[in-house]
This record gives structure tokens, C-alpha cells and sequence, in this order.
């Protein structure tokens, strides 16, 4: 810790900055607050997509072994666009999945089975599904960093800035206090120092 100045301008300057500090604590308590928050509920969509990704997944294996030769579905789908945005939560920038297009190929109905229809517009939602997922799963890393940094400011004021200002500020007053003590003393003395000298002048001229 920097050695502080014992001086009334340093006084109040500890005293400004602590009323600073005591002022942006609150804000930075309500936005870990909401981020932790946040990251909850995104944490909780991320697992309900991960069950349906594996619902869809699992629904199409058990049609896939049912299929005796092996199926191109590059063939049939592919990713055209994938359409993301932009948002904000709790200050911080964060992506947003908008959706995806996809290039599609009818397949022949002579020549596939009958599912594959069934099949392509599953491997759509699973492709959609996975893709929305990875967006969440960037938006709770982006909010985890920026709690990680709240947090961390968080600390440095709860746990250094206020309590160093208010290690000041009575260091000081106690500094200024003594010294305001020390100097009615030294006045006192001084004008007792006077009055003897002027009481021992005034008795000598009478004498």
C-alpha cells in the first residue's frame, strides 16, 4: 500500500474516493448478480438442447440400421447460411442464432427408402439444434469471462479499495487530530510564557 500524505487535502480526497467506491459497489453487486443469473438460465437451455440433439440423433440411428447400405446425406443436405446476430446481456455483447439455411436435394422416391424424408428433415433440427447450442454455449463462456472480471472488481473493493480509504482517512484524522492537539498545547504554553514575562515586567516597573 502506498504511503498515504497526512495532510487535510489527502483527507479529502480518501473521503471523496471512498464515498466513490461505496457507489459503484452496488452496481457491480447487481450486474454479478445478473450475470450469474444469466448464466443459469443459459446453462439450463444448453442441456435441454444437448436431450433433444440426442433424441434426434438416436431416433435416426435406429432408422439408419434399419437401411442395409450406408447413406450420403451430403447427397440429399448442406449448410447454405448460417444467420446469426447480435445481442446484449448485462452489458456484455454476445452472438444470437437467428437461424440456417440449407441446400436441399429431393431424393428420388424410386430409388431411396421411404423414411428418408423423414430422415433429411431430422438431420435439419439436428443440425439446427447443434448449431443454436454452440451459440448459447458462446454466449455463457462471454458472460463467464465477464463475471470472472465483475467478480474480481468486486473483490478489490469489498476487500482492498473501501478498507484501505477507511485505513486512511482514520490514519489521517488521527495525524491532524494530534497535531491540533500538539499546537493548543504549544499556544497555551507560549501565552503562559507571555504572561509570566509580562507579569515580571510589571513588577519590576513597580518596584
Amino acid at each position: 500500500m502506498a504511503k498515504v500524505k497526512l495532510t487535510k487535502n489527502a483527507l479529502k480526497a480518501e473521503r471523496d474516493a471512498l464515498k466513490r467506491f461505496k457507489r459503484y459497489l452496488p452496481t457491480l453487486l447487481l450486474k454479478k448478480q445478473q450475470l450469474q443469473m444469466e448464466m443459469r438460465t443459459l446453462q439450463a437451455k444448453v442441456i435441454a438442447k444437448r436431450k433433444e440433439e440426442e433424441a434426434l440423433h438416436k431416433m435416426m440411428a435406429d432408422w439408419i440400421c434399419l437401411y442395409a447400405d450406408p447413406i450420403d446425406w451430403a447427397s440429399y443436405i448442406s449448410v447454405k447460411e448460417i444467420r446469426e446476430g447480435e445481442g446484449n446481456i448485462a452489458g456484455v455483447e454476445i452472438p444470437l442464432f437467428n437461424g440456417v439455411d440449407f441446400n436441399l436435394h429431393i431424393p428420388d422416391p424410386f430409388d431411396t427408402p421411404v423414411w428418408i424424408d423423414d430422415g433429411i428433415r431430422a438431420l435439419q433440427s439436428l443440425i439446427s439444434l447443434r448449431l443454436e447450442r454452440r451459440v448459447l454455449e458462446k454466449q455463457y463462456d462471454l458472460l463467464s469471462e465477464e463475471l470472472r472480471t465483475t467478480s474480481q472488481r468486486v473483490n478489490l473493493f469489498e476487500k482492498v479499495k473501501i478498507p484501505e480509504a477507511k485505513e486512511n482517512i482514520r490514519a489521517i484524522n488521527i495525524f491532524l487530530g494530534d497535531q491540533q492537539t500538539t499546537g493548543v498545547a504549544r499556544s497555551k504554553l507560549a501565552k503562559g510564557k507571555a504572561l509570566v514575562r509580562t507579569t515580571l515586567e510589571d513588577g519590576g516597573v513597580a518596584a
